[in-house]
C-alpha cells in the first residue's frame, strides 16, 4: 500500500502510511477488493492537474494492473469540499511553442486512455468542483456518481480562458451527453449542478455526500453500467444527432449562432465544433490529433493570452486587502436605503451572495415591496428551472426585509445608499445614519457621479463614508468602484476601506479601488467615448451603423443602444459634472437636448435612438428593437454615413484610451491592472484584448499618439494626446 494521506472513506491511515511519498495519488485499498485512488495535492487548497503527475499517474495504474487483487477502483478526491478545479495554467503558460503544447495535450490525452483502459470497472466518487482537466479526468473512468451538495458543479469552462478541453473533453463528452449538449456545454463553459448533469446522463446518480464512497464502491462491485448512461433524447434530436447529415446541421447551426454572438473575435468556440465534428465523423484516433492541434493553436494565440492575463489579475485581486496589512471588520447586518432597481439588486446580493441579513429603507411601503419582489422574481426563476429548491428561496428571501423608519438600523455594520443623485439628500442621509446607527457603522454611497468628498461634508464621522459605486444591472455586473475621500471634513479610514472591499467580494463582486474624482474610473473613460458616438451620428453616420461597428470591434452593445439601456437622461446629468471639473472635452453635443425635450430617456419609456416594443405580461408583443427614423429629422441629420466601421470603432475607442491613460497618470486607478479589470467587468471592453491598457502596449503608444494627433489638427483640441501618453511613445515604454 502507498499511502500519505487521509482516505475520503474516513479510515484513517497508519503513520507508516501516511509517511509514503508526495504523490498527489495514493491506492487504498479495502477489504471489499475495492481500491480507491484518492487525488490530493499536497499543500494546495484545491486539486489541479499539473504536468509532474503524468509519471505519478502512470506508476499508479500499473501498480492497479499489477495487483489481481484489486476488482475495482474508486476515484476520489482527498480535498473536503472539491474534486478537480481544472488544469493548473502556469503549466499551460510554461509552454514556449506550439509543439511543447501539443506534447502536453497528447500527454493528458494517454494517461486517461490508460484510466479508461484498465481491465477493473473505475468509478468517479465526485464532490465539489469537478471542472475542466477534471471533468475530463472523471470522463475517463467507466462510471461517474456525484453528491447532492450544492457546491457540486460539473463544466468544461476552458472556452472562457479562450482555449478548448485539450484532455479527451472534445471527444469523449458528445458520446456521454449528446452533440448538442456536449457543444451547447463547451461552447458557453456552463457548468451543471448534480441533478442536471443526471438528467443528461453525465452522471450515473446523485447521491448524499454522506454514501458517496460507498455508494461508488457498490457500483465498481457491480460492474454493470455498460461503460455511459445514454442520454436521453427528444424524438428531433435522435433525428439529428443519429445521422451524419443531421449531425451536420448541427455542427452548421452551432456555427452560426457563435459566429453571430463573437463576431470571430473568439478563435475558440470555431475550433471547438471542429473538435467534435472530426471525432464523431472521422476516426477517434484524428480526433484526440485534431484536438491537441487546436489546443495548442489556442494556447499560442493572442486572444488567450489576453483571457489569461485576466484570470491571473482577478485571481491576484481576490487574495488583496483594500488596504494592505489592514484587516476588515466583520460584518453581520447591512442596511440599504433606497427600494429602486439599485437597491433592490444590493440588497438581493447581499443576501443570496454574502449570505448577510438586509433591512431596506424606503419612504415608501410600496417601495419596499417592489425591491423584495426584485428579489423574488430573480429567485423564482432559478426555482422554476430546478437551480433551486422553493424551502431555500424562501430562506434568503426571508434575509431580506424592509421598513419606512430606521427600526433595525441600530445594529447595522454598513449602509449601502442607493437613492437619487442630489447631494443634499445624499449629505442629509448621511447625518441621519450617523444619528440612528452605531458609531462604527459605515456608510457607503452608490452614487454614480457625486465626489464622495462632498457627500461626506456635513459628517460627524467621515473616516466612515466611503463610495460604493455598483453596475447595473446588479445581480449581473461583476464590478464595483470602492471610493475613498479626502476632504475638508476628514478622509476615509484604512479600516473602512478594508471592510468595505471584503463586503464587496462576499457579494461575489469584483471590486477596484479608485480615487475620488468627477465619473470615479468607469464613467470617466466611458464619456468620451460614447460623446465621440454622438458626434458622428450628428456628423451623419446611421445609428444602427455605429453599434453595429462597436459590437463587431468586441463591445457587448454598441454605444447609442448602452446609452438607451442606461438612460438619456441619466447621462445628461453625468455630462455636465464630469465638464464642469474636467473640462470641454467631456462637452456633450448641445443638440442633444433636444431628445430629453422629446421625451426620450432611452429604453425605460420605450423610446430613444430606438424604439423598444411594449410588453404584455413581461414579454415583447414584437419582435426586437427598431431604429427610430424620426430621431434623424428631430436632430437635423441626413444619415449617409462616410466612415467605415473600423474608422468608427478607431475614432470612438482611442477617445477611451486616451482617458484611460490619463486615469492611471492621475492615479484615479491604483494601476494599470486595475484600470483594465475596470473596462472589462464595468463597461464591456473586449476581453480578447486585455483592457485598455494592454491594448495601448499592443497597438504602441507611438502609433496611438500619431493617430490623435492627426484628428486633433483635423477635427479639434478633443483628440490631443495626454503628456502620459506623448511620454510613452517618446520614451517606448509600456504598461506591462
Amino acid at each position: 500500500m502507498t499511502d500519505n494521506k487521509k482516505d475520503p472513506s474516513n479510515k484513517e491511515l497508519s503513520n507508516e502510511e501516511k509517511k509514503g511519498n508526495n504523490s498527489a495519488f495514493t491506492l487504498v485499498r479495502q477489504k471489499n477488493g475495492i481500491a480507491h485512488l484518492v487525488m490530493d495535492v499536497v499543500g494546495d487548497t484545491m486539486n489541479t492537474l499539473k504536468a509532474e503527475f503524468a509519471e505519478q499517474v502512470t506508476n499508479v495504474l500499473a501498480e492497479i494492473k499489477a495487483d489481481s487483487s484489486i476488482t475495482g477502483v474508486v476515484l476520489c478526491s482527498g480535498k473536503k469540499d472539491s474534486f478537480v478545479a481544472g488544469a493548473d495554467i502556469n503549466m499551460i503558460n510554461d509552454c514556449k511553442n506550439k509543439a511543447e503544447v501539443v506534447a502536453l495535450s497528447r500527454q493528458g490525452q494517454m494517461i486517461f486512455s490508460q484510466l479508461e483502459q484498465l481491465t477493473v470497472p473505475v468509478v468517479a466518487a465526485i464532490n465539489g468542483a469537478c471542472l475542466g482537466g477534471g471533468l475530463e479526468l472523471a470522463m475517463a473512468c467507466h462510471a461517474r456518481v456525484c453528491s447532492d451538495d450544492p457546491k457540486t458543479a460539473l463544466g468544461l469552462p476552458e472556452v472562457q480562458l479562450g482555449l478548448l478541453p485539450g484532455g479527451g473533453g472534445t471527444q469523449r463528452l458528445p458520446k456521454l451527453v449528446g452533440v448538442q449538449k456536449a457543444l451547447d456545454m463547451m461552447l458557453t463553459g456552463k457548468q451543471l449542478r448534480a441533478k442536471q448533469a443526471l438528467k443528461v446522463g453525465l452522471v450515473n446518480d446523485v447521491v448524499p455526500n454522506s454514501i458517496l464512497i460507498a455508494t461508488a464502491e457498490k457500483m465498481a462491485l457491480a460492474g454493470n453500467f455498460n461503460q455511459a448512461v445514454k442520454f436521453k433524447s427528444s424524438l428531433v434530436n435522435k433525428l439529428l444527432e443519429g445521422t451524419s447529415f443531421g449531425r451536420g446541421i448541427v455542427y452548421k447551426q452551432a456555427k452560426k449562432s457563435v459566429l453571430a454572438k463573437t463576431k470571430g473575435n473568439y478563435p475558440a468556440p470555431v475550433k471547438i465544433i471542429n473538435c467534435v465534428k472530426t471525432g464523431m465523423e472521422q476516426t477517434p484516433a484524428k480526433g484526440y490529433q485534431i484536438e491537441a492541434e487546436h489546443f495548442a493553436e489556442l494556447v499560442m494565440s493572442a486572444e488567450s493570452a489576453q483571457l489569461r492575463n485576466l484570470f491571473f489579475a482577478t485571481t491576484l485581486m481576490k487574495k488583496e486587502q483594500g488596504v494592505a496589512d489592514v484587516m476588515p471588520a466583520t460584518i453581520t447586518k447591512v442596511g440599504v436605503l433606497g427600494g429602486g432597481l439599485m437597491g433592490g439588486g444590493i440588497a438581493f446580493v447581499t443576501a443570496t451572495k454574502a449570505n448577510i441579513p438586509a433591512r431596506i429603507k424606503d419612504i415608501s411601503h410600496q417601495g419596499i415591496s417592489h425591491a423584495i419582489k426584485y428579489s423574488y422574481d430573480l429567485l423564482n426563476k432559478k426555482v422554476k428551472r430546478r437551480f433551486m429548491r422553493h424551502s431555500e428561496m424562501q430562506k434568503q428571501l426571508s434575509m431580506i426585509t424592509g421598513c419606512i423608519d430606521y427600526s433595525g438600523f441600530k445594529e447595522v455594520d454598513i449602509v449601502v445608499e442607493a437613492v437619487f443623485e442630489n447631494l443634499e439628500l445624499k449629505q442629509n442621509m448621511v447625518v441621519e445614519i450617523e444619528q440612528q446607527a452605531k458609531e462604527t457603522t459605515i456608510f457607503a454611497s452608490n452614487t454614480s457621479s457625486l465626489p464622495i468628498g462632498n457627500i461626506a461634508a456635513k459628517a460627524a464621522r467621515p473616516e466612515n463614508v466611503i463610495g460604493l459605486h455598483y453596475f447595473s444591472p446588479v445581480d449581473k455586473m461583476p464590478l464595483v468602484e470602492i471610493i475613498p475621500h479626502l476632504s475638508v471634513a476628514g478622509k476615509t479610514s484604512d479600516q473602512t476601506i478594508s471592510t468595505t472591499v471584503a463586503f464587496a467580494k462576499k457579494q461575489g463582486k469584483t471590486p477596484i479601488v479608485v480615487k475620488d474624482k468627477a465619473g470615479f474610473y468607469v464613467n470617466r473613460i466611458l464619456a468620451p467615448y460614447m460623446n465621440e458616438a454622438a458626434i458622428l451620428l450628428l456628423a451623419g453616420e446611421p445609428i444602427d451603423k455605429l453599434d453595429k461597428a462597436l459590437v463587431n470591434f468586441g463591445f457587448p452593445v454598441g454605444p447609442m443602444q448602452l446609452l438607451d439601456e442606461v438612460g438619456i437622461d441619466v447621462g445628461a446629468k453625468i455630462g455636465p459634472i464630469l465638464q464642469a471639473d474636467l473640462g470641454e472635452r467631456f462637452a456633450a453635443p448641445s443638440a442633444f437636448s433636444k431628445l430629453l425635450d422629446d421625451g426620450r430617456l432611452g429604453k425605460k419609456v420605450g423610446k430613444g435612438f430606438y424604439l423598444y416594443p411594449a410588453t404584455k405580461n413581461g414579454k415583447s408583443t414584437k419582435k426586437g428593437k427598431q431604429v427610430d427614423d424620426s430621431i434623424y429629422r428631430l436632430l437635423g441629420i441626413k444619415p449617409s454615413g462616410s466612415l467605415s466601421a473600423d474608422e468608427i470603432a478607431k475614432r470612438c475607442v482611442y477617445m477611451m484610451l486616451n482617458e484611460a491613460a490619463r486615469c492611471v497618470d492621475e492615479g484615479i486607478v491604483r494601476n494599470a491592472r486595475d484600470g483594465d479589470i475596470g473596462a472589462i467587468f464595468g463597461i464591456g471592453f473586449p476581453p480578447f484584448l486585455g483592457g485598455p491598457l494592454r491594448y495601448i502596449d499592443k497597438i504602441g503608444a507611438q502609433s496611438l499618439v500619431a493617430q490623435l494627433t492627426q484628428w486633433a489638427e483635423q477635427h479639434g483640441e478633443r483628440y490631443a494626446p495626454c503628456k502620459a501618453l506623448v511620454a510613452m511613445a517618446e520614451s517606448g515604454a509600456n504598461y506591462y
